[in-house]
């Protein structure tokens, strides 16, 4: 659906009676979701509506999956609420009471007046025509920040060490060097907590500082209501007077012109009036499809940097920091051996510590190295299956256009050796598979050939951005 079809199914919707508006709002977004998505994070979900006050609570297990409901899934549910009831409807999300089958997908699991022991809870979203976009309730905040995602909670490594430093820049001195910063790199890796962490930052030091974290759909979906609602002086007096504009998944503006076009206005009036934007991406500006050439050189005229899949050492901090949060020790021997297997993301590695944890809880046994590889035997199974050396080699030589021959080959010349470089890298980093192993796989040559390759590409990875930004491609089709 693009945007003028979206503002006219939002004036147009039957509306849908109280009773049955979540389930009416579930069945609507399991048709847009992925099956998988959907039932991890919405099918769970249990609700509370007031009709007077047009107010929809969901009921939701932990913070963690609170957050992520908010982050990602918010802006979809209110838009997907409003179009069913015909009528605006603020959404609120609240931590589960104990006594609440948090897996019950009926909306009379909690009777009203009894609200979450929990006092957390915060509305996520709320339009009304009287009613400015940018008008929040007032027990909510309004920049919309996760108050726990801070720089002192952040893992720091070679992998994200440029940008928390840019970051941190930012958040000291807004309006300054590096504006734009644009951050991309893959899911899970940190781009969203850098975000908030650059806000919560600056609010620290002025708290008076107008600042807004928003999600990309959220910002097609204001614009639609701006169109829909004739109401672009309050949008942009929302979004022009910012200090700091924190916006993720820019790919999402992708084929959305007005979108485009609003934003682009947007960021110029924010930069006139030296205030700051941070955004993310899945790719590198000029890798982003669909997004008009003018916004795209703006993107890429501040500073472009990348975050970068942990490394070994960084990973092992993040589990053993986890697992102290969560009141469970984790022997460093453990720590490595997840490490070692879980190489793609933060976000898998924090779901490989909650089986871990779980499995030692349900079966009343201390964490140790058998049981971790017990509780991951799924995990572990479908990531070796996954990615082969080999199917590395074909990558790599499909992408830099040579034959898969010349992997294992004893040729030199230069446009084979470095595809052949690269390859050597990315299979130490993404298998399993010791420096010899490797070395025998590449035409039997010496492991003190492939260390040298490696050694070589990871420290050119962190001055070429070019050579960044295609290891970056490859990664992300390797792991499909």
């Amino acid at each position: 659906m693009d945007e003028t079809e979206a503002a006219e199914g939002l004036g147009g919707a039957p509306s849908a009676p109280a009773a049955g508006l979540w389930p009416a709002c579930q069945e609507a977004l399991a048709q847009e979701l992925p099956e998988q998505q959907f039932n991890t994070w919405i099918k769970p979900l249990t609700a509370q509506f007031a009709p007077t006050e047009s107010r929809l609570t969901l009921f939701i297990a932990n913070r963690f999956k609170m957050d992520w409901v908010r982050a990602q899934y918010a802006g979809r549910i209110v838009a997907a609420l409003e179009r069913l009831h015909g009528q605006p409807v603020a959404l609120e999300l609240a931590l589960a009471p104990r006594s609440v089958p948090v897996k019950s997908q009926s909306s009379s699991a909690v009777q009203a007046g009894g609200a979450p022991e929990a006092v957390e809870s915060e509305s996520v979203a709320r339009a009304t025509a009287s009613e400015p976009a940018d008008t929040a309730p007032a027990q909510a905040p309004r920049h919309r920040l996760n108050t726990a995602l801070t720089f002192d909670t952040l893992v720091e490594g070679s992998a994200n060490r440029m940008a928390r430093a840019a970051a941190l820049h930012v958040a000291g001195a807004p309006g300054r060097l590096y504006n734009p910063l644009f951050i991309y790199g893959g899911v899970g890796l940190g781009k969203t907590h850098l975000m908030h962490a650059v806000g919560n930052k600056l609010l620290v030091s002025k708290p008076e500082a107008k600042v807004l974290y928003i999600h990309a759909e959220q910002f097609v979906s204001d614009v639609v209501k701006a169109y829909q609602r004739k109401a672009f002086d309050e949008f942009k007096g929302r979004y022009h007077s910012l200090d700091l504009l924190l916006i993720d998944d820019v790919q999402f503006f992708a084929n959305k012109d007005r979108t485009q076009e609003e934003f682009f206005n947007a960021f110029e009036a924010l930069l006139a009036k030296k205030s700051h934007i941070v955004m993310t991406s899945d790719t590198y500006p000029k890798g982003l499809p669909d997004i008009h050439e003018r916004l795209i050189s703006r993107f890429d005229s501040g500073l472009t940097v990348a975050l970068e899949p942990p490394e070994l050492e960084m990973r092992v901090a993040i589990l053993i920091n986890k697992a102290a949060s969560e009141g469970a020790d984790m022997a460093e021997d453990v720590a490595f051996f997840v490490a070692k297997n879980v190489r793609s993301n933060v976000r898998e590695l924090e779901g490989a510590l909650r089986k871990i944890l779980a499995y030692s809880r349900f079966n009343q046994k201390e964490i140790s190295i058998p049981l971790a590889r017990e509780a991951l035997r799924d995990l572990l199974s479908i990531q070796n299956r996954q990615i082969s050396v080999e199917n590395i080699q074909k990558t790599v030589a499909d992408f830099y256009k040579i034959k898969v021959s010349d992997m294992y080959s004893k040729k030199r010349p230069a446009s084979i050796v470095r595809p052949r470089q690269i390859a050597m890298y990315l299979a130490k980093e993404l298998t399993q598979k010791s420096l010899p192993e490797i070395g025998e796989l590449f035409g039997g040559r010496d492991h003190t050939t492939v260390l040298h390759a490696v050694r070589k590409i990871a420290g050119e990875r962190q001055q070429l951005t070019e050579l960044n930004q295609q290891l970056h491609v490859l990664e992300q089709t390797l792991k499909g």
